[in-house]
């Protein structure tokens, strides 16, 4: 009852960015949009080129299906479907979904007259998926430097790489994205239990008000960022976190070529260590 007493203020005309009011509409609860539409048509076919690619494949073993980009023969040029193009299909179809599911995002936020922080954040995690995908291969001069479609052939190409350069662990931008990664995590995670501990209480015990979390985080680390901020400091670390692991992988290969452990030989080198 609570959602249709609200319906009321964000079923709103406008706000839209292409195409006006041709879909400007919802299919029950969900808002369609022109890029609602774009995102459909996008999944659509790239997932039917993933079951095609499936199907010509030599396994229909979940784990095991593999569609890889061109091999490194082909550059940057377009490959036979087979033997790379597939991919190319696929890769084009994936960046329309997410863009178009962005931009969705982005006409919901000027309906509802609120920030454009999610649309943001989103764009973030696009841009990770867009630098391994296109901005490294194209820096690197061959489709094949990104990495194929599949569950173990991905882990594969992960570990590769990480041997490619020594230790992929010494890779400095690698260390602030997994940073921000954990540091999303472990904060969102104590913010929820709080939470959760707050309105669930022991038997016999009243539900607790919000300033409750505020003073047990003053208790237990001497300072409260507040319910809001929590939730901003979550946003500035998780968007962090995707792009630093864009900057990560882009450097490694365009820019550096060596092991990353000898990228810090300058830190021995320093006058105190000599």
């Amino acid at each position: 009852m609570s959602m249709l007493h609200f319906e009321h203020k964000y079923r709103v005309r406008g706000g839209t960015l292409v195409g006006g009011d041709l879909f400007d509409f919802w299919a029950g609860p969900f808002y369609v949009g022109f890029f609602g539409v774009t995102t459909i048509f996008f999944t659509l076919i790239g997932t039917a080129l993933i079951i095609y690619g499936a199907a010509i494949g030599p396994t229909w073993n979940v784990w095991r299906i593999s569609i890889a980009p061109p091999d490194l023969r082909y550059g940057l040029g377009f490959a036979p479907m087979r033997a790379g193009g597939l991919w190319q299909w696929i890769t084009f179809c994936a960046i329309g979904a997410f863009v178009s599911w962005d931009l969705r995002m982005v006409e919901i936020a000027r309906k509802l007259g609120m920030g454009l922080h999610a649309p943001f954040a989103f764009a973030c995690a696009i841009l990770a998926y867009v630098t391994l995908e296109v901005i490294r291969p194209l820096l690197m001069g061959a489709w094949g430097n990104a990495f194929p479609y599949g569950i173990i052939s991905h882990l594969d190409w992960v570990s590769n790489v990480g041997y490619q350069y020594l230790q992929f662990h010494y890779n400095p931008a690698h260390m602030i994205a997994v940073t921000f990664f954990f540091t999303t995590t472990l904060i969102l995670a104590m913010h929820g239990g709080v939470i959760l501990s707050s309105l669930n209480p022991p038997p016999g015990e009243p539900v607790k008000p919000g300033a409750y979390e505020d003073s047990f985080f003053r208790d237990l680390i001497v300072y409260s960022i507040g319910p809001l901020g929590i939730h901003r400091l979550g946003w500035f670390c998780a968007i962090n976190a995707g792009v630093w692991s864009a900057i990560c992988i882009v450097l490694s290969g365009p820019f550096w070529t060596r092991g990353w452990p000898e990228w810090w030989s300058w830190w021995l080198n320093l006058p105190f260590w000599n």
